[in-house]
């Protein structure tokens, strides 16, 4: 397959795993932990043998270890190219690849520990319906992240020294911002609006009644051992005591980060999200996220009938074989209600952002044809 000439090259520069991975590996650890305080407790107490919690305990613990190194060990290999047709993303024998003019649009995660650094992730439109699939390639741990984007558009890299800088002051040369606004937010953000938000608040009610449960047990329970004349500072009645605590800051843990995610969180980035029509592209920004979206990829553009006064704008994609929507996108698509999608949620004026969207896009001056970069 013909790659064309390599423009850039380079290598994670923040080697990491994700924080779904590290919170997973904790649940696991804090089973595990659990598991050996109640094998200090059979076997101290009564006895028994306890190879099966013993076992149990150190399967949790290697999945544990498992969800915290794993992604780490496999970014460490990664290697990354921008040719003139495509954007490769290679770890050994494991290629995956996408075609530049097939990009639909490009999100960047920005890490709050660590500035300039993030992950560019960039999505090509795919059809609605049977067909829908997820065609994407993340490149994680990237240094200057928008300048390897701009890379990727044809455009200029970007200044290593623009990160943390407004979106506004990091456009291409010629670029200039036409429009910008910020949704309208209210407290019925914090409240469940989908199935999903039902299901989530239902099982973190479930989780929540098991937490009362798991008290309900352990506060009888630790006074029968006491009764029964084991000290206190004992082992077996340290081990029992670390068990319950364990066990309910686990559960405790799991309704406070399904409730975050459900409701909290996605509130919270609606709340913080500005929007910006520029004379080329769409842009969406919120903490440590954006989005970038060509004009010249919208094929048509859908509002909703305005409720409260407010209208979302939908921007279908143009695919490459197919005019579609990008992965999650609208018309019913399962996605996160915190996904970071070319839609304009919550816009009070969408009369005059239609209007400058169906506009022609202006393009900035031609720029160069772009030289090899460093990695």
């Amino acid at each position: 397959m013909r790659r064309g000439r390599v423009l850039w090259s380079g290598r994670p520069k923040l080697v990491a795993s994700p924080t779904s991975f590290r919170l997973a590996g904790l649940v696991m650890a804090l089973i595990a932990a659990v598991s050996i305080c109640f094998a200090i407790v059979v076997t101290s107490a009564l006895g028994a043998p306890v190879g099966s919690l013993v076992a149990f305990a150190a399967v949790c613990a290697t999945i544990a270890l498992g969800f915290d190194r794993g992604p780490a060990i496999w970014r460490s290999e990664l290697e990354y190219q921008v040719t003139d047709e495509q954007v490769i993303y290679r770890r050994g024998l494991f290629v995956r690849r996408i075609g530049r003019r097939d990009i639909s649009y490009a999100r960047i995660h920005w890490d709050p520990k660590h500035a300039g650094i993030g992950d560019l992730e960039l999505v090509r439109a795919v059809p609605t319906g049977a067909l829908r699939r997820k065609l994407s390639i993340k490149l994680p741990g990237l240094e200057a992240p928008d300048a390897v984007l701009a890379l990727v558009r044809g455009r200029e890299s970007a200044p290593r020294e623009g990160a943390g800088l407004p979106i506004e002051e990091r456009l291409d040369e010629g670029e200039r911002v036409l429009w910008t606004g910020r949704p309208r937010a209210g407290l019925r953000q914090y409240l469940p609006s989908e199935a999903r938000d039902f299901a989530n608040c239902a099982l973190a009610l479930f989780v929540l009644l098991m937490l009362v449960r798991q008290l309900t047990v352990a506060v009888p329970v630790t006074r029968q051992v006491l009764s029964a004349g084991i000290s206190a500072s004992s082992l077996p009645f340290v081990a029992l005591v670390a068990a319950f605590a364990l066990a309910s800051l686990l559960l405790a843990g799991v309704v406070v980060y399904i409730v975050n995610v459900a409701l909290v969180r996605p509130a919270r980035r609606f709340r913080r999200t500005r929007y910006l029509i520029t004379t080329e592209r769409v842009l969406i920004e919120r903490p440590h996220e954006e989005l970038s979206l060509d004009r010249s990829r919208i094929a048509e553009i859908i509002d909703t009938p305005p409720k409260r006064g407010v209208s979302d704008v939908f921007l279908v994609l143009d695919g490459p074989s197919s005019r579609a929507l990008a992965t999650s996108g609208a018309f019913g698509q399962k996605h996160r209600k915190d996904s970071l999608l070319p839609v304009l949620r919550g816009i009070a004026d969408a009369e005059e952002a239609i209007r400058i969207l169906r506009e022609q896009p202006q393009a900035a001056e031609p720029a160069q044809p772009p030289t090899a970069l460093q990695g």
